[in-house]
């Protein structure tokens, strides 16, 4: 197969050192350790899978350094990071399978003003791309995508069914766009005048840089004026709403069913866990961890790990969480306490005394 590679080659791709195994062993495919075949690479990436990694029939299994247990005949290449080994593995399986054919659809609709190569661009039926648009070559752009006028899309970037880019927008090399997800929708402006919600105009774009990816069904405001800036290889998860003004530094981790609102400011290597929440106007440091349901209401500095809501130093924060565990037994003894005591307490004053 065009596609197999051998172990020595695997080993060479991946920086690691065959611990035991033939050179020319052929590897066709790749699966989890308890659904791998006699052809097939698998990983141990984490212990709790130690049990299936001594059942596995996998051909070959990346393991960390020092293992050199398992299966006499399972194959072994050792390296420092076996998650991140794999994904060289299902990249190339991956890229072997993809298919991508340069042209046209005959459904799709492209502007004449559009700037493209159909000779080294794909675009799928019923894909719009709209006056003024700048295609960068190795692009692929998915059914029903709509690409707004003016927009700038770098080279070998992957827009998935039903994603948005509107007017103006600009996204750098290798952006990844899952199904569904929206650049440039206006952002959340109003003002009350006259008992009434007055739409302010919302004319900035959103800009993102290279090697980004943005989730399935995730939203990008574009600025009310200025840009929305998402740094180069920042991963946004499925289901994130990012407001208007935001700026978000390189390499952030966004999970699933955040929301950032408008005007926040976010570091380089920022984590943000899923359904935390960011008020407006605030800033959180490069390589602070927001954990998951965090509720972010002030500006926090960069390096620590927070909880809470609002969101504080995780040490202090399982600190009042484990006083709160230990509240019903303190509101028991308080309780037997003034039990004890009642007689003491009565009033001096009262007839009964």
């Amino acid at each position: 197969m065009a596609f197999a590679l051998t172990l020595s080659e695997l080993a060479r791709w991946v920086d690691g050192d065959i611990v035991r195994g033939e050179f020319d062993l052929s590897l066709t495919g790749m699966a989890a350790l308890d659904a791998a075949g006699p052809h097939d690479v698998s990983f141990l990436g984490n212990e709790k899978y130690y049990g299936q990694f001594l059942q596995t029939a996998a051909a070959a299994v990346i393991v960390p350094r020092g293992m050199t247990s398992g299966s006499p005949t399972t194959a072994l290449i050792a390296v420092d990071n076996p998650s991140l080994a794999f994904a060289v593995v299902v990249r190339h399986f991956a890229s072997a399978t993809r298919q991508f054919t340069p042209g046209i659809h005959p459904s799709a609709v492209v502007d004449p003003a559009a700037l493209l190569d159909p000779t080294k661009t794909r675009v799928q039926p019923g894909a719009v791309i709209m006056a003024g648009a700048k295609i960068g070559d190795g692009s692929d752009i998915g059914p029903n995508v709509v690409i707004g006028e003016d927009v700038t899309l770098g080279k070998d970037c992957q827009i998935m069914a039903n994603a948005s880019i509107r007017e103006r927008c600009v996204l750098g090399d290798r952006v990844i766009l899952q199904p569904g997800a929206v650049i440039g929708s206006d952002g959340y402006g109003y003002e009350f005048s006259g008992g009434r919600h007055v739409k302010i105009d919302q004319v900035g774009i959103v800009e993102i840089g290279d090697d980004v990816e943005i989730g399935a069904n995730t939203t990008i405001d574009r600025a009310r004026f200025g840009k929305t800036l998402i740094g180069e290889g920042t991963k946004i998860d499925n289901l994130v709403q990012v407001g208007h003004n935001v700026i978000m530094g390189k390499h952030c981790l966004i999970v699933s069913q955040v929301g950032i609102s408008g005007s926040s400011h976010l570091g380089d290597y920022v984590t943000i866990a899923g359904q935390a929440g960011v008020a407006g106007h605030v800033t959180i440091g490069s390589k602070a961890i927001i954990s998951g349901r965090t509720g972010v209401t002030s500006s926090l500095d960069g390096d620590q790990v927070y909880a809470g809501k609002p969101a504080q130093p995780m040490r202090e924060e399982m600190k009042q969480q484990a006083h709160l565990r230990r509240l019903p037994r303190l509101l028991a003894r308080v309780k037997a306490l003034e039990e004890a005591l009642q007689p003491s307490l009565k009033d001096p004053n009262s007839s009964d005394s």
